[in-house]
């Protein structure tokens, strides 16, 4: 998925509010940008991290910047929430994810389960359908086993409940699969972070005994382009 470019380079100086930043642009501007993660950005969130902004043009807008992109070391991380869908779509059309080609359409947000939507349901005359949730991945603690990605990043009821949907939707006799799309570039494997949200680690249990499959993806990302790359191993813990 191409980003808009170009991106405009800066210094974080905090981000607050959930969905606020302030950040220093490389011209010694102060300005503040548009978060769009909810999530708890554990290690992303340090003042003095390099960001990278969008800028919009649209003047209805509050605020014209973005954060897109951080990065931390040799490592570039996504925050931004609302692109994983995207991203997700492009590569199954793309052919770049086999355990979810060979179907003949693909609708975004699509109404089902107790007045959700589901981020991507494939259908097919002969596979029946297969409903697909993607989860934004960005949280990478190392304290104990470098590399690992993990989420959530916080409690999220939200994710909980939507496990609970997907398991239904096997029971009704569809295929159900949780795309956990990790937007760094230094994640070999993926887990739950069963300490922050006990409770989605028992859903996931669940729902996996239940017969959801879970599948997990890194990105390849620069400052023009966020893609899906290649999959990782889910492990427990």
């Amino acid at each position: 998925m191409h980003l808009p470019t170009p991106l405009i380079h800066g210094t974080l100086i905090k981000r607050y509010k959930r969905f606020l930043a302030d950040v220093e642009l490389d011209s010694g501007e102060v300005i503040t940008a548009h978060c769009a993660n909810p999530g708890g950005m554990i290690g992303l969130k340090e003042p003095g991290i390099d960001v990278w902004l969008s800028q919009s043009d649209n003047p209805k807008r509050k605020l014209k910047y973005s954060w897109e992109l951080c990065q931390i070391g040799d490592a570039w991380i996504g925050i931004n929430t609302s692109h994983p869908n995207a991203i997700v779509e492009e590569a199954i059309l793309n052919g770049l994810v086999p355990e979810l080609s060979g179907y003949e359409t693909l609708k975004r947000e699509v109404k089902y389960g107790k007045n959700s939507r589901i981020d991507i349901l494939l259908s097919d005359p002969d596979r029946g359908l297969c409903y697909v949730e993607v989860k934004n991945v960005h949280l990478k603690r190392d304290e104990d086993v470098p590399g690992l990605a993990e989420f959530p990043d916080a409690v999220t009821a939200r994710g909980a409940k939507h496990l609970d949907e997907m398991t239904d939707m096997v029971a009704e006799g569809h295929r159900a699969v949780m795309f956990y799309l990790i937007q760094r570039t230094d994640c070999d494997r993926f887990t739950l972070s069963t300490d922050i949200d006990p409770h989605y680690g028992d859903r996931f249990k669940a729902a996996r005994e239940n017969g959801v499959e879970a599948i997990a993806y890194d990105c390849a990302i620069s400052t023009n382009d966020v893609s899906v790359y290649k999959p990782l191993p889910i492990v427990d813990l």
